[in-house]
């Protein structure tokens, strides 16, 4: 059985997938602006939510920091960029790809 983790490597804009010590998946990110960083720690997600609308694109994976999360985006140039106020950006088909894969209560470090 897979035991899934998540790290986002802000120095680098990806999010890695991880299945025990080996990382299965890389993804491109976009992350905080300077004045809207994304926090640094270890979190959990703790809802999934398709087609959460706005500009959140196709998927809505919730952080157990209130107001965080990990989502599609309806502008896929701002991927790789600091230009979001703090969650972390993938593309859709990532983000969709993921949610599918991941289940609730899989574990987010994010590291700077």
């Amino acid at each position: 059985m897979a035991t899934y983790r998540i790290i986002v490597d802000l120095s680098d804009r990806r999010l890695y997938l991880l299945d025990g010590d080996r990382v299965t998946r890389s993804f491109p990110v976009g992350i905080g602006k300077i004045a809207t960083q994304t926090p640094v720690g270890e979190y959990i997600i703790v809802n999934k939510e398709p087609h959460p609308g706005g500009p959140f694109g196709a998927y809505w994976l919730g952080l157990s920091k209130p107001h965080y999360g990990i989502h599609g985006t309806n502008d896929p140039a701002s991927i790789g960029k600091l230009v979001s106020h703090g969650c972390i950006r993938m593309y859709n088909e990532d983000v969709t790809w993921l949610a599918h894969t991941v289940p609730l209560q899989t574990p987010v470090t994010i590291r700077p």
